[in-house]
């Protein structure tokens, strides 16, 4: 049983250089790449994925006339790391960033936007970033990023109506009115006018109209329908309720529902903005979340079943803490309509963006290209052997999807086993009647598990 180091099994450039010019897709023009990502919105939450309560047709269209993945992961449990494993295209054993904190990107990180600028790319990035503070190494605009608009800092982005957001490297002023404003601008606004996801989404569609003309990729990382958790049970943060507002629910749950709604109107709006310059058909269009959905700000993921059939929630590496929705649409590339259980996770963005744009992404990352799968290429497609998550918050927990396997662990103790084909809940352990399988996954564990100065396991090593 081995496990392959996902970029050092990436196509060599020969191969990459074949594909190019075999492909029609991408032998043209090189695609615009926007890629959305919600905050804790969970496995269930979406109607192509089974929500029967919260209205989601601009999504829901996507996959109909795209590619839904069925067995697609986030890069980690929690905000940060899920974001760095996704820039960076490293897991959580090798990354720099593994936990939420205050921690910076270095200099010497390449990010996806660092390798598409290469290959003539501009980008922008719009919401949530969390991997880098003010005046640091990680600001988004030292990482590869020639615009950025949102909340830098994780905690600042619990505040839907904070007294600023950052645009690239200066705050902006807003005319919320904060009292007991946290060092980073978290807290609960007295006076609520300006509605930050908004104006994050209205700064993305500028992007788009600036850039029409030229290859760009647009990261998206939106903060619905995450909580403001400084707000306790008031945290879900919204304008207003929608078409949910006459509805027998709690409160908090008609604006977890009117998040995501509105993000879904958003939606919308963005692809009728490509489809106003043209672009549609030459760009690539990417929706997911950064882990599962939430227990916070009163919101209550059993209410609408947001994590579907899976075990977990966020924080959990069980599944409904890390699969994850994933939509990906292209008119006339991407097969329209298609449903894939191919597995893949986050880290898959940078070699994915790197063969759709035509270069190399660095060498020696967890990252493989999902091109072949999303211009319905199977036979061309590179299937990756196991994905690994490392976790710190509650203990040392570990896990790895292998194939039908996956492999629970929490401070190097007893390893849990499930075949997610048969339980895709993870309800019945059967660790005790494969432990070949589990001694493979915890060797796997161990070696993909490279020591951080930040990051300390509990638990002996066996």
């Amino acid at each position: 049983m081995r496990f392959f180091r996902f970029g050092r099994t990436l196509f060599p450039a020969l191969a990459l250089l074949t594909l190019l010019v075999t492909s029609p897709a991408l032998a043209a023009e090189k695609p615009n790449i926007v890629f959305v990502m919600a905050d804790d919105m969970g496995y269930g939450d979406l109607g192509c994925y089974g929500q029967k309560q919260i209205q989601t047709p601009n999504i829901d269209r996507l996959a109909a006339e795209g590619m839904k993945f069925t067995d697609f992961y986030a890069g980690s449990t929690v905000c940060a790391p899920s974001r760095c494993v996704l820039m960076t295209g490293l897991h959580t054993g090798h990354c720099f960033i593994r936990g939420n904190g205050k921690i910076n990107l270095r200099p010497g990180d390449v990010t996806v936007a660092e390798v598409l600028r290469k290959a003539g790319y501009t980008s922008g990035m719009f919401g949530k970033w969390g991997l880098g503070q003010e005046n640091s190494s990680g600001l988004p605009a030292v990482q590869g990023f020639a615009q950025f608009f949102g909340y830098l800092d994780q905690t600042h982005a619990h505040n839907y109506y904070p007294s600023f957001l950052v645009r690239n490297r200066k705050r902006v002023p807003l005319s919320n009115v904060v009292p007991d404003e946290g060092k980073y601008g978290q807290g609960v606004a007295s006076e609520k006018n300006e509605y930050s996801h908004d104006l994050i989404f209205a700064a993305a569609l500028d992007f788009i109209d600036q850039h029409a003309d030229r290859p760009f990729f647009l990261y998206l990382p939106v903060t619905i329908p995450h909580a403001n958790n400084q707000a306790g049970k008031e945290g879900m943060e919204v304008p207003d309720y929608g078409p949910y507002a006459d509805r027998d629910w709690p409160e908090p749950q008609k604006g977890t529902a009117a998040m995501i709604t509105r993000l879904d109107t958003d939606m919308g709006r963005l692809m009728s903005r490509l489809d106003e310059h043209g672009l549609r058909d030459n760009t690539i269009v990417f929706f997911t979340s950064d882990n599962g959905p939430h227990r916070e700000g009163g919101n209550d993921p059993a209410f609408f079943d947001s994590n579907g059939p899976l075990r977990g929630i966020k924080r959990d590496l069980y599944e409904g803490g890390i699969r994850v929705p994933m939509i990906a649409y292209w008119p006339g590339k991407v097969p329209a309509g298609t449903v894939t259980d191919v597995i893949g996770y986050h880290g898959d963005l940078m070699a994915t963006a790197a063969d759709l744009a035509g270069v190399e992404p660095p060498a020696g990352l967890d990252s493989i290209s999902l091109v072949p799968t999303l211009l319905g290429d199977d036979e061309r497609q590179q299937h990756r052997e196991a994905i690994y998550w490392e976790f710190y918050e509650r203990g040392f927990l570990q896990a790895v999807r292998m194939g039908p396997w996956k492999c629970v662990r929490r401070d190097r103790g007893p390893a849990e086993l499930y075949r997610l084909s048969e339980d895709i809940g993870e309800e019945n352990d059967v660790a005790a009647d494969h432990p070949d399988v589990v001694a493979g996954i915890v060797a796997i564990m161990e070696r993909e598990h490279v020591p951080s100065s930040l990051w300390k396991p509990r638990g002996k090593k066996k």
